[in-house]
Formats: C-alpha cells, structure tokens, sequence
C-alpha cells in the first residue's frame, strides 16, 4: 500500500478520471476512491504537476503542502464539524475536537495539553519498553511475531490501562470500541447506517464502562495515589462555567482512546514495513536503536512513516466561500458547504516545501512532518503518542534477525482496507 509504484500510466490518472466522471459521476468518484487507497503516491505526484487543488462533485482534494497547511491551520473557514454529527451522539455530548473556536475547545484542549505533557514522555517510553519486551521475549521462541496483534496493539492497550488510566472489561474489547467508532468517522463517507449504528453501540459500551471507571475512583477517595491521567482529570478543579463534571472527564478520556489506538498501531505497522523494505536504512535504524540518546533513531521513525502515514488525508468542512492559494496560478475557490481533503501525505512529498522527497533523509526539520495535524487541531497527546510509536519500534529492531515474510505472512491484513488486523515478521535465526 506504501509501495505504489512512481511512474504514471500511460493515459494518467487525472483523464482516466475526467472520462469516467464525463460519463458517470459516480464511476469517476469510484475510480477516484480506488487510487487513493491502493495508488495514493503516483496519484498525488500527478495531482501535484497538473491540479494541485481537485474539485469533484462530493469533494474537494487538496495536495501542495502550502494548500494543505492553509486548509488546517484556518479552523473558522475549514471546520471540524462534519465530526460533530458522528461522534459527539456515539460519546453522549459535545467532543472539544469538533468544537472551533470555541470556550469548550479553547478551555479543555488546554487543560489536556496540560494532562499529557513532554515531562511524560521517559515514564511512557519505559512502560512501552517493557511490556515490548516481554511480547518480544515470548515471540522468539517460535521465530515470528504478529506486529499488530502481539506487540502494537498490546502495547498500546497497556498504554491505555496504566497511563491514561482505564482498561476494558477485557483486553480485546477497548480495541472493538475504537475501531467501530473510528470507522464510522474517517472510513464511512457514504454514511452506511449500519457503520454508524455499530458505533452509537460501541460508544454506549464505552461510555457506561468509563462512567463506571469514574464512579469507582471517587468511591475509593478519587484514588489520589495513582498518577495517571484519568486521576489527573478527577482531581482538577477548575473556576467558573461550564462546569468540569465527571461527564465531561469521560467524554475527554474517551476521546485519549478514539485518537490514540488505531493510530498509533496503525502508524507502527506501517512505518516498520517501510524500514524493512530499505535493507541500508534498515541497518542504519539498528545503530540507532541502540544508543542511550533516542533523537536520530526518531528521526528515522518519522522519515518511514513519511513515506506511508497511517492518517492520509485529514477532513474538513468549508463554512463559507474561500478562495484557496490566493494569487498563485492554482488559486480555486471553495464553496461553502463542500467536503474538503486535506492529502498531509501528499503535501509530505511535495518538492516546493520537502527537498528531495523521494529520498529517505532523516535531517529533514520537524515542521514538514504532518503525521499528528497541523493547525489548532493538532494531536494534543503528540509527545506521549509519538514516545508510544517510536519505543514500540525501537524494542523491535533491537532485536536480531528481523525481517519481512513473503506473502502471504508478510502481507498486511487489513479491515476495510485501511485497519491493519495482521502482520507477521521473522525473528531471530528462524527463516520460517
């Protein structure tokens, strides 16, 4: 899926769509949707040369890095609110992440800033390294690891217990609730009811078991001995309205869920495929793993995943008529009203902004990395999440013999083509 080959056919995406749209609309949009997940980087490097900024009848997809940081960073004209009518029913009241502008998204984006910070990061990466290890110490005996469903998503769920502070009725089931949520929200653009009602349910489970959580920490005295970030929120007390009541603490809590699990194990998927497929990087990353300083072994963390981020387009919903790349010669405008898709992972290749992009460089700046967002809606857990991705991957190729399988092991399994569900890599001296 990262690997899309780089040169064009013959007759270019852009006509084959234009032909198909010309005659069928919907065929065009097909043909549209099948490219971006399967063919997402030769389709992009077309729409970069020829139209940076697409119009379609259901969207409009922008791909320059310019055009894609004006379209995130400006919250009051590309909103979040096409998120409101999905997520905010599944969790039972407003979410701050589809709230713009707002007292809510300005007073409790702040306060989970507060309750994520940097200070965190060496207490995640050493809950990370060992429950990494211990998956990894029970996985070489038998030559093989399934990097989704024994180290990822293991790790990640483990995050979730004894960091953030609230674990499932069992260990698959938070998993089960981030995905149908999720799903329903960045994978179900023609809005199937059934997608939708699978996470209205998802979020009733969720919602009553950290409702319970809540209860139980206030019984025993708010549990002022852990140090978690649930604790954290119950024990803050903050002046004036709205209020900051326990239904407002959950409603954050499961929004650390809903913007951590899928991607952090998707994320992890991907990007180590991409350091597998680069034998000389691959080497290089080794090295790295193993020095006490981990700064130039994130760097490669974030250089793979550059060239195949789990989060490929971010959306938006333009609340009024905008005039997109004002003044350059693909200045468009945007009616309100339209769907916008902001491609990061095509403005993380684009030339004008990234130098060499087709290189595997680890030197490039912090700022061209688009793999948490851009603008007033970027992850708010960036440091904790990226300790969570970039130790989980540093455990792994800390150990000998780690490869890729051929097909069909080595193939990504996937759950509507976007979820990685399956992927198994080699260990040790075992060529299984």
């Amino acid at each position: 899926m990262g690997d899309a080959p780089q040169h064009l056919t013959a007759d270019g995406y852009l006509d084959r769509y234009e032909a198909a749209a010309e005659r069928d609309p919907m065929r065009g949009l097909a043909l549209l949707a099948g490219w971006l997940r399967t063919e997402w980087r030769p389709l992009f490097a077309e729409l970069r040369a020829r139209r940076p900024i697409l119009s379609t009848p259901a969207f409009t997809l922008v791909t320059r890095f310019p055009d894609v940081t004006e379209v995130l960073q400006n919250g009051d004209i590309f909103t979040v609110s096409g998120y409101a009518s999905r997520l905010d029913p599944a969790v039972g009241g407003p979410v701050m992440l589809t709230r713009d502008g707002t007292p809510l998204n300005w007073r409790e984006k702040g306060l989970m800033q507060v309750m994520l910070p940097p200070e965190d990061v060496p207490r995640v990466r050493a809950l990370v390294a060992r429950t990494a290890d211990r998956a990894l110490d029970a996985a070489v005996p038998r030559g093989r690891i399934d990097l989704v469903g024994e180290l990822a998503r293991p790790v990640c769920t483990t995050v979730c217990a004894e960091y953030f502070g609230f674990s499932g009725p069992d260990p698959e089931t938070p998993a089960r609730w981030s995905r149908a949520i999720i799903t329903d929200l960045t994978a179900n653009l023609a809005g199937d009811p059934e997608i939708h009602a699978a996470s209205l349910a998802a979020g009733r489970e969720m919602m009553d078991h950290l409702r319970g959580v809540a209860a139980e920490r206030r019984a025993d005295g708010g549990a002022a001995h852990r140090q978690d970030v649930f604790a954290r929120l119950l024990g803050t007390v903050l002046p004036g309205e709205p209020a900051w009541d326990d239904d407002r603490i959950v409603i954050n809590v499961a929004g650390l869920l809903l913007g951590f699990l899928e991607n952090a194990v998707g994320s992890t998927t991907h990007l180590v495929r991409q350091l597998l497929l680069r034998p000389e990087v691959h080497r290089a990353a080794v090295r790295a793993a193993t020095e006490p300083d981990t700064t130039e072994f994130d760097r490669h963390v974030w250089e793979a995943l550059r060239f195949d981020p789990f989060l490929k387009m971010i959306t938006r919903v333009c609340a009024r008529e905008h005039v997109l790349a004002a003044g350059t010669p693909r200045e468009t405008v945007v009616p309100a009203g339209t769907l916008v898709l902001a491609a990061v992972a095509s403005a993380m290749f684009d030339e004008t902004a990234v130098p060499e992009p087709d290189r595997f460089r680890t030197d490039r700046p912090p700022h061209t990395r688009l793999h948490f967002g851009h603008g007033p809606h970027a992850c708010v857990g960036v440091h904790p999440g990226a300790a969570v991705i970039s130790e989980t991957v540093r455990r792994l190729l800390r150990r000998p013999g780690l490869r890729l399988l051929d097909p069909p092991d080595g193939t990504v399994v996937r759950d509507r083509d976007v979820f990685p569900d399956r992927f198994w890599l080699g260990l040790g001296g075992d060529e299984r």
